[in-house]
C-alpha cells in the first residue's frame, strides 16, 4: 500500500479532508485504522468514513469511475478483519462488521479472494491468536457471504482439525469461544450444519458433559505427587461460558433432526453398547436451569438454545408446564436491550410456545391425509403434542405468566422482525376467547392498532404481518365491549381500529386460496363497533360500504349472516337508514331493500333474525313500508317471520309487521290491505295463543286491532 505521512493529535478525530481523492480519503483512512492506541470513537469514526465510502463506490463505478476498491490490498483487507477479533470492543466489531459487508460488495470476486487467502493464511499458521482471528471473522461474515464461506468452513480437513484443538490438555477459553461460535453461525447453513454434526458433534458432547471431578482425576493420574492449584485445574477444564455455548450448538444440530429410532438390537450389525447422546430434552432442561439460576451471566446462551430447542412439541409442553421459567423468561424479555438478539431469541421462544397449526382447507386436509396413507412408518401423522388443546392450554399459562405487559412495552422499540413475532404472539393468545378481555385491559388494542398503522404497506413482507395484527385485533374486539376498551381517558379513538378491520375484509392477495375467517372475524367486530354510537356507523359506511355490501350476498351463510348483522346496526344510525335504503327514489337503496327483504327469507335463522332486525329499524321510514307492501312476496315473507317457530325471530317479525301496518295515510292502508289478503289476522291470533313472551303477545295484539280497524 502507498504511504500516506499523517500527522494526528492523540485522543483528536481523524482529518478526512473533502477535497482530496476518493482514493487518497481511503488511504488515509487506512493509515488511521493502522496505527495503535486509538479510541474506540476514533476506530469507530474512521470505519463509518470507509463504509460510506465504499457503499458510495458501487454507484460511482457504475459511472465509469475507478473503484477505490483497486488500492485496497492484502494488507488493508487484514486490517478491517482484524477488528472483528472478539477482544476488540462490541462498538468497532459492529461497525468493522459493517464495513466489511461494504468492501465485500464493493470488491466482488477479489474481495472474496482476500477474504479466502486471509482465512487460510491464519488457519494454517496455527498460533492461538491467529485462530481466535480466523474463527472470529468466519463467524462474523457468515450472514453476510453465506456461499463463500460455507466454502471456507467446509474446505479439506478443516472442521477434523478442530476436535483435536478443542482436546488439547491446556485451554484456551478466547479459543475456544471463538471456535464454538463460529460452529453457531455455521450452522444456519444446512451443508455446514450436517458437516459439523459428522466431524464435531463427538468432541461437543464431551464439553457438554465435562465433569470436574474427572478432570482433577486425571491430573493427579498423570502425576500423583502435584498440588492440584485452582488455576491449573480451570486451564484444563472447560469453562461454564464454553459448556453452554457447545450446548447451544448441539441443539441447533438436534432440533432441525427428526427423533432418531430406537436402535434395533436384533440386527448383529447394531453394536450392542450403544454411546450416550445427549437429546434436545436435556439440553433444554440445562437451558431452563441456567436462565432460572444465572440469568445474569447464562441468558444469551439459554435463550438461544432454547429457541431452537423449542420446536419440538415435548420441550414446548415442559417449558410451558413450568412457571419459574415462564416468569423467568418474561423477566430476561423485560430487561433485554431494545433489537437485540436476546430479545429476539425470548421472542422466539414464546411463539414456538404459543403457535397453533395453520388453518388447512378442505381440499389441504385430503392431500395430508393421502400422504399420512402413503407414508408407510407414519411420520406424517400430526403431533397430538401441537394440536389446538394442547397449543391452547400452553397459550393460557403464557399469558398468566404476564407476558402481554412486556410485550406492548418492549413493541415501541422494537425492530420489524422482533414486532413480527410480537404480533404472532398475540395472535395465538387472542385465539382464546377467555383472554380476550385481559388482552384489551392490557394495551393489546393500542399494540395491535399501532403495528398495523406504522408497518409500510408497500412492503411485500409485511402484507402477511398487518393481516395478521387485524385479525387478532378483530378477534380481540369481538369479545370486548368497544366502550372499555376506546372510552374514557384513553387516547385510542375507536375509528383508528375501523381501517385495520376493513383490511380483512377483502381476500388475501398473496395466497392461493381464500380464507374466509378473517372475513368472518371483520364482520364481527365491526358489528360490535357499529353498536356503539352514529360517527362510528358513518366511518364504517365511508370506508367500507362497498365491501360489506358484496358480502351480503357471498355464497357462504355465516359470511353472509356476518354482514346482515353488521347493516342491522348501521341501520340504527337514521343518517345512514336514510340514505342507503329509506331513500328509494335512488335505484341503488331500491336494490339493497330488495335484498335485506329476501335475506329474511333465507333458509338459515341467523340470517333471517339480522335481516329482520335491520328491517325492524328501516320499517319506520314510509318509503320502506311501501316499497315491501309494493313488493311481490314482501307482506308474505314478513308473515313468515311472524310464523318461525324462535321466539327472537317471531318478535322482529311482528314489531317489523307493527310499524308496517301502524303508517299513516295511503301508505298505511295498502300495508294493512296487503297483509290481510295474506292472512295476516289469523297468523296473529296464532302468535297470540302460541307465544309466552308477554312482550310478543302486546306487539301481537296491537297489531290485530289495527288490521280488524279497532283503533
Amino acid at each position: 500500500m502507498a504511504s500516506v505521512s499523517t500527522t494526528v493529535p492523540y485522543g483528536q478525530p481523524n482529518p478526512i479532508h473533502n477535497d482530496l481523492g476518493r482514493e487518497d480519503q481511503t488511504l488515509l483512512l487506512f493509515a488511521h485504522l493502522m496505527e495503535g492506541g486509538k479510541e474506540d470513537e476514533e476506530t469507530v469514526e474512521s470505519l463509518g468514513k470507509l463504509t460510506k465510502l465504499l457503499n458510495d463506490d458501487v454507484e460511482v463505478t457504475k459511472k465509469g469511475e475507478k473503484s477505490i476498491t483497486t488500492v485496497i490490498d492484502s494488507d488493508c483487507v487484514d486490517t478491517i478483519l482484524c477488528y472483528l477479533d472478539m477482544r476488540q470492543s462490541d462498538i468497532v466489531r459492529g461497525h468493522a462488521a459493517l464495513c466489511t459487508s461494504a468492501y465485500l460488495k464493493a470488491a466482488s470476486d477479489d474481495g472474496s479472494k482476500k477474504l479466502s487467502a486471509f482465512f487460510l493464511d491464519r488457519v494454517q499458521r496455527g498460533t492461538y491468536d491467529d485462530y481466535i482471528v480466523a474463527f472470529c471473522v468466519a463467524a462474523t461474515i457468515f450472514p453476510i457471504v453465506p456461499d463463500l464461506t460455507s466454502e471456507l468452513f467446509l474446505s479439506e480437513g478443516f472442521l477434523p482439525s478442530l476436535g483435536p484443538l478443542m482436546r488439547r490438555k491446556w485451554k484456551s477459553r478466547k479459543v475456544e469461544t471463538a471456535c464454538l461460535e463460529m460452529l453457531n453461525a455455521a450452522c444456519m447453513h444446512s451443508h455446514c450444519r450436517e458437516a459439523v454434526q459428522k466431524y464435531c458433534t463427538d468432541w461437543l458432547e464431551e464439553i457438554v458433559d465435562q465433569d470436574t471431578e474427572q478432570v482433577i482425576e486425571s491430573m493427579y493420574a498423570t502425576d500423583p505427587d502435584m498440588t492440584v492449584q485452582e488455576g491449573s485445574v480451570s486451564m484444563r477444564r472447560h469453562s461454564i461460558h464454553v459448556q453452554n455455548l457447545a450446548a447451544v450448538v448441539l441443539t441447533k444440530l438436534r432440533a432441525v433432526q427428526p427423533d432418531q429410532a430406537p436402535p434395533n438390537l436384533s440386527d448383529p450389525s447394531q453394536p450392542r453398547i450403544q454411546p450416550a447422546t445427549t437429546s434436545v430434552e436435556d439440553l433444554s432442561k440445562k437451558f431452563t436451569q441456567m436462565l432460572i439460576k444465572d440469568p445474569e451471566h447464562s441468558s444469551q446462551a439459554s435463550v438461544e438454545g432454547l429457541a431452537y430447542a423449542s420446536i419440538r412439541s415435548k420441550v414446548k409442553e415442559e417449558l410451558a408446564g413450568d412457571p419459574e421459567f415462564l416468569k423467568s423468561l418474561v423477566k430476561t424479555l423485560e430487561s433485554a436491550p431494545p433489537r437485540s438478539p436476546l430479545m429476539y431469541g425470548a421472542l422466539s421462544i414464546f411463539v414456538n410456545l404459543t403457535q397453533y397449526r395453520p388453518a388447512l382447507t378442505e381440499e389441504q386436509k385430503r392431500i395430508s391425509q393421502l400422504k399420512a396413507y402413503a407414508d408407510a412408518a407414519g411420520k406424517l401423522q400430526p403431533d397430538p403434542l401441537n394440536d389446538n388443546e394442547h397449543v391452547s392450554a400452553r397459550c393460557k399459562r403464557v399469558f398468566e405468566a404476564g407476558v402481554t405487559p412486556v410485550l406492548v412495552t418492549i413493541s415501541k422499540t422494537s425492530s420489524v422482525a422482533s414486532l413480527t413475532l410480537i404480533i404472532s404472539i398475540l395472535n395465538s393468545l387472542s385465539m382464546t376467547p377467555s383472554m380476550r378481555g385481559p388482552l384489551a385491559q392490557q394495551g393489546a388494542v393500542r399494540l395491535l392498532i399501532g403495528a398495523w398503522t406504522n408497518l409500510p404497506e408497500n412492503d411485500p413482507k409485511n402484507m402477511t404481518v398487518r393481516r395478521t395484527a387485524a385479525q387478532a385485533l378483530a378477534r380481540v374486539l369481538i369479545s370486548t365491549n368497544p366502550m372499555l376498551v376506546f372510552g374514557g381517558s384513553r387516547a385510542t379513538p375507536m375509528s383508528t381500529a375501523i381501517r385495520p378491520l376493513v383490511h380483512i375484509l377483502l381476500p388475501d392477495q398473496t395466497a392461493d386460496t381464500r380464507d374466509l375467517l378473517p372475513t368472518f372475524e371483520s364482520l364481527m367486530a365491526l358489528t360490535n363497533l357499529a353498536a356503539v354510537d352514529d360517527d362510528t356507523r358513518r366511518t364504517i359506511v365511508r370506508v367500507a360500504w362497498k365491501d360489506i355490501e358484496e358480502l351480503l350476498l357471498y355464497n357462504n351463510p355465516r359470511i353472509t349472516t356476518a354482514a346482515v348483522e353488521l347493516v342491522c346496526n348501521i341501520v340504527q344510525s337514521p343518517e345512514e337508514a336514510e340514505s342507503l335504503f329509506a331513500d328509494t327514489s335512488k335505484p341503488q337503496a331500491q336494490t339493497r331493500l330488495k335484498i335485506l327483504v329476501a335475506l329474511a327469507d333465507a333458509e338459515d335463522a341467523a340470517t333471517r333474525s339480522a335481516a329482520g332486525g335491520a328491517l325492524a329499524a328501516l320499517t319506520g321510514y314510509e318509503s320502506v313500508v311501501k316499497a315491501i307492501a309494493e313488493r311481490e312476496r314482501g307482506p308474505e315473507i314478513i308473515l313468515g317471520l311472524c310464523e318461525d317457530d324462535n321466539e327472537d325471530l317471531r318478535h322482529r317479525g311482528v314489531f317489523v309487521l307493527l310499524n308496517m301496518v301502524a303508517c299513516e295515510g295511503q301508505t298505511g292502508k295498502v300495508a294493512r290491505e296487503k297483509f290481510m289478503s295474506n292472512g295476516g289476522v289469523e297468523i296473529m291470533r296464532e302468535v297470540v295463543t302460541r307465544t309466552k313472551r308477554r312482550e310478543i303477545v302486546e306487539l301481537a295484539v296491537q297489531c290485530l286491532k289495527l288490521l280488524l280497524g279497532k283503533e
